[in-house]
């Protein structure tokens, strides 16, 4: 694909999320802007994982957009496409189920999702696992922190063996977070 398309469509995705998550906020104690935790996530796909697919980048920067916005997947697919609406899809959580079986869910199907989908669990659990360590929510204890780690660790568990790069990326995350705690 011709960089300029590759650049174009990326920049596209990411004016999308910005707009859909314009008025979120992280919950950590900094509260920064929502948008800048899908960017980091596909920055960590591209960098770390040296992952250049398209699809899979901008999937990355929109995977939350369904879940924590008025998104539609009928706007996604008809913004980007089938392949990247499948992708958000794979990534999005039933918000009509109890918050414990949704964790429960992302556990049990972390290692049926596909490769891309994977490259994108790792990714966005690695950025959360900072997060919580660096900047958590403010009324979150320790012990509540720690059970976010362990639960991380175990949707990651079900996504090894796609990339060593972004598997060991997080491993490394997960133990600063471990000893910041």
């Amino acid at each position: 694909m011709q960089a300029e398309y590759f650049t174009r469509d990326l920049l596209r995705a990411a004016r999308f999320a910005a707009e859909k998550h314009r008025d979120q906020r992280r919950k950590g104690i900094e509260a920064s802007p929502y948008i800048n935790h899908p960017i980091e996530v596909a920055e960590l796909i591209s960098r770390v994982g040296e992952v250049d697919d398209l699809p899979t980048l901008i999937a990355a920067i929109l995977h939350d957009t369904v879940e924590d916005t008025e998104t539609t997947f009928e706007d996604i697919e008809n913004a980007f496409g089938a392949d990247v609406c499948s992708l958000v899809a794979e990534m999005t959580d039933d918000k009509s189920l109890p918050k414990a079986e949704r964790k429960r869910l992302q556990v049990e199907h972390s290692s049926q999702v596909s490769h891309r989908a994977k490259l994108i669990k790792i990714a966005d659990k690695t950025c959360n696992v900072k997060d919580v360590a660096n900047s958590p929510p403010p009324d979150w204890s320790v012990k509540r922190r720690t059970e976010y780690l362990d639960w991380a660790s175990r949707v990651v568990d079900g996504c090894r063996g796609v990339n060593e790069k972004l598997e060991r990326h997080f491993d490394e995350t997960l133990a600063r977070a471990r000893e910041v705690l």
